[in-house]
C-alpha cells in the first residue's frame, strides 16, 4: 500500500508539464486563472483563428445580412492576428510550433455549422461564436496577466480589445430576434 501511494505521488509530482496541458485542455486552468503555457497558448489561439475564418466564411454564404457583417470582420480580424502569431513564431521570439489543422472539437463545431441552414445555422453560428469569443477573451486575460513569454504577453495584451468587441458584437448577434436578424439596419 506505502509503495502504490508513493508510486502515485511521484508520478504526479514528475508530470507538472502535462498537467498544465491537461488542465488548460479541460478548463481548469481558467477556472483557477492561471495563465497557460506559452506553447498551450499558442495552439488555442491558432485553432481558434482557424475556426473563426473558417467558420465565418460559412457564415458568409448561409448566414443573414447582420451575420454576414460580423463574419467579413471576423474574416479580415483573425486573418491579421494569425498572421501577426505566425510572424512571432518564425521570427524566433516565440519558441514553439503552430498547428496545421482544427483541432477534433472545432473540426466537428464546423461540420454542424456546414450542415445548418437558415434558422439552425444562425443558432448556431451566433451561439458558437459567444462561446468562442468569451473563451478568446479569457485565454488573452490570463496570458496578458501571467504569460512567461514577454513578446506574446505584450501582443495579447495590445489584440485584447479587439476580441472584447468580437464578444460584445456577437452578444448583440445572439439578442436579435430571428425574425429580425436578417432585415438589417432601418
Amino acid at each position: 500500500m506505502r509503495r502504490t501511494i508513493l508510486a502515485i505521488a511521484c508520478i504526479l509530482l514528475a508530470t507538472p508539464g502535462l498537467a498544465q496541458s491537461v488542465s488548460e485542455k479541460t478548463g481548469v486552468n481558467s477556472v483557477l486563472g492561471v495563465s497557460p503555457s506559452t506553447s498551450d497558448f499558442v495552439k488555442q489561439v491558432a485553432i481558434s483563428d482557424m475556426f473563426e475564418i473558417e467558420s465565418s466564411k460559412l457564415a458568409q454564404q448561409k448566414g443573414n445580412a447582420a451575420e454576414k457583417t460580423f463574419a467579413s470582420q471576423m474574416v479580415t480580424d483573425h486573418t491579421k492576428t494569425s498572421t501577426e502569431l505566425k510572424g512571432l513564431v518564425t521570427s524566433g521570439k516565440v519558441k514553439t510550433e503552430l498547428p496545421s489543422a482544427l483541432d477534433s472539437s472545432h473540426q466537428s463545431k464546423l461540420d454542424k455549422l456546414k450542415g445548418a441552414s437558415g434558422n439552425d445555422f444562425s443558432s448556431e453560428f451566433n451561439s458558437m461564436q459567444v462561446s468562442a469569443h468569451k473563451d478568446a477573451v479569457d485565454l488573452f486575460e490570463r496570458y496578458a496577466k501571467g504569460g512567461d513569454n514577454a513578446d506574446l504577453k505584450n501582443w495579447a495584451g495590445k489584440t485584447l480589445p479587439a476580441l472584447k468587441h468580437h464578444l460584445e458584437v456577437a452578444q448583440d448577434l445572439d439578442k436579435k430576434p430571428a425574425s429580425t436578424v436578417g432585415e438589417g439596419k432601418k
